[in-house]
């Protein structure tokens, strides 16, 4: 069994008109203003229940190798431009989401970044809402680390201390960060204008940022956690 894997996804918000009329006033029931409104329509992609994912990246830290899973006509991945070690396979949500499962079940121990409060519930829950049947549990005990070390709840003493963005974190640490494309807030509009490859390679980015982070945090602080360092 390979041993680690750093994961990421990247969502959007389902359309709006998707929604019924019993639902979209479940959402906007405690909304005062238009104001209120914008806010829980411009949230949607962060929920699975409105939201879905398009892009799931996998990256193997001792290796640098990865693979990227996006929204596409399957194969058309293979044509996109990529540095040697990187594999990009594009599918439907429900092949990505499969093709995740089938993959993340050879590695021991999952690393993310607010994974799990993000990633890995996303991803189990998309599955259920998809009838997909997962492979592992993405969210064991939480200072299980050896399954799921999530960077951010290690670097916040498990919640004792403050939150940061990765790449904050990386800027502190002296690295320059690989977040080079887009930022979080820029998926949604580069989905709606078509860029799903260009939304493949800032999951990439992050990834390998959160990889380099790993690695300072496995040399130095990682043993305390229970992690083999």
């Amino acid at each position: 069994m390979t041993s680690r894997v750093v994961v990421d996804i990247e969502t959007v918000p389902v359309a709006w008109d998707q929604l019924d009329e019993p639902e979209r006033t479940y959402l906007l029931k405690y909304c005062k203003n238009v104001d209120d409104e914008e806010k829980v329509r411009g949230e949607l992609g962060l929920f699975p229940l409105t939201g879905r994912i398009i892009v799931i990246g996998l990256l193997n830290p001792d290796s640098d190798r990865a693979l990227v899973l996006a929204e596409g006509i399957p194969g058309e991945g293979s044509g996109w431009a990529h540095d040697e070690g990187i594999e990009y396979w594009t599918g439907n949500e429900i092949e990505i989401i499969e093709r995740f499962w089938d993959v993340i079940n050879k590695y021991k121990q999952i690393i993310t970044f607010n994974g799990r409060c993000f990633d890995a519930p996303y991803i189990m829950m998309r599955s259920m809402i998809l009838g997909i049947v997962g492979t592992r549990n993405l969210i064991p005990e939480r200072n299980k680390t050896d399954d799921h070390l999530d960077l951010l709840d290690a670097l916040t003493h498990f919640g004792i201390t403050r939150r940061y963005s990765l790449d904050f974190y990386m800027r502190r640490m002296g690295f320059e960060s690989p977040k080079k494309s887009l930022s979080g807030k820029d998926v949604a509009a580069a989905y709606e204008d078509g860029r799903i490859e260009d939304i493949a390679q800032y999951c990439l980015e992050d990834i390998r940022a959160t990889a380099i982070l790993f690695r300072r945090f496995e040399k130095t602080i990682g043993s305390i956690f229970g992690h083999d360092a």
